[in-house]
């Protein structure tokens, strides 16, 4: 009898999963720092730091900042690196399914190979970055690019945790799983206006060059903040709604868990604001963005199991 230990990823692999997940999170984060430290030049060439140098130079008028540029590149090396290691562990793993007479799940292969494909393509789109002087479109995309692949990183982790891919049963109602799906929209929403906020304001990335939006900062931060108080509001009608249904108690805990995210997230971004954009309170509001995107994707992953349960899996031969 095929047994559950068989068909489900050993921990040690979601271990992987996870690591990737907390990486692809991080760089945006460091990315964050680097822009709001004005170091986004502080390697003014690419694929080198400096015109005959991969590292920062003695002779470079940067600063410091030549320094916490080329620490944000350093990290993409872990990215790569950790990237690898998913590939790796899911093609052994692959291996052990086909020994066992396991099915494949090709899905998780997809999800295996994005981390780096991504990893290598948002290296290239950091150097266009550099050679641009840092196009306000260029950084929005670098920055959404890596918000994707915080996505596809939540999908790795959620779906290793499924036995199989089939067949699929739904936890919640029809209405449920589209007032979800319609979340995460919004969220994605909120994202791009938050990114557009951004970069119409004065954190350019550099601390010589100015390369924002033409937008109006206070224009792109009222509809931001309309879009999160539309967020806000499906998320309260997806609380009330969960609490009619018995067969949804790990995806109200989640969206309970995204309430308070959601809360935080919003008074720290009010009260930078209000207080002139400090840079330390931008940077939190960064790290609060990736934050509650994780929590809004892992939310439309309980509505559902898949795969079959352990007490009816298939006898292998």
């Amino acid at each position: 009898m095929t047994t559950v230990n068989q068909v489900t990823f050993p921990r040690w692999i979601r271990g992987i999963f996870v690591a990737n997940l907390v990486a692809q999170a991080g760089i945006i984060v460091t990315g964050a720092v680097v822009r709001l430290t004005g170091s986004g030049l502080g390697c003014p060439t690419w694929p080198q730091c400096v015109e005959g140098s991969y590292t920062p130079t003695i002779r470079q008028e940067e600063g410091i900042h030549k320094f916490i540029e080329f620490g944000n590149r350093l990290l993409t090396f872990v990215l790569v690196i950790i990237a690898i290691a998913v590939l790796v562990a899911v093609i052994a793993n692959a291996v052990s399914r086909k020994r066992s007479g396991v099915p494949q799940r090709r899905a998780i292969i997809v999800l295996a190979i994005i981390p780096f494909v991504g990893t290598a393509a948002q290296a290239v789109l950091g150097g266009i970055t550099v050679l641009t002087g840092l196009n306000p479109l260029i950084v929005s995309a670098h920055f959404l690019v890596s918000m994707a692949l915080v996505a596809a990183a939540v999908a790795l982790v959620a779906r290793s945790g499924d036995p199989g891919d089939h067949p699929i049963r739904y936890l919640a109602p029809k209405p449920v799983r589209f007032l979800t799906w319609l979340l995460v929209g919004v969220a994605a929403v909120v994202v791009v206006l938050g990114v557009i906020t951004t970069g119409s304001g004065p954190h350019s990335g550099d601390a010589e060059v100015e390369s924002r939006f033409s937008f109006d900062p206070q224009t792109v931060s009222w509809m931001h903040a309309d879009s999160v108080f539309l967020f806000i509001g499906l998320l309260i009608g997806l609380v009330v709604t969960l609490m009619l249904f018995k067969s949804t108690g790990s995806m109200r805990k989640r969206t309970i868990l995204l309430v308070v995210i959601t809360l935080t997230q919003g008074s720290i971004g009010y009260i930078q604001y209000f207080t002139g954009l400090p840079s330390l309170l931008v940077a939190l509001h960064v790290l609060g963005a990736v934050i509650t995107w994780i929590a809004v994707l892992f939310i439309p992953f309980s509505m559902r199991t898949r795969g079959l349960a352990p007490d009816k899996l298939p006898t292998s031969h």
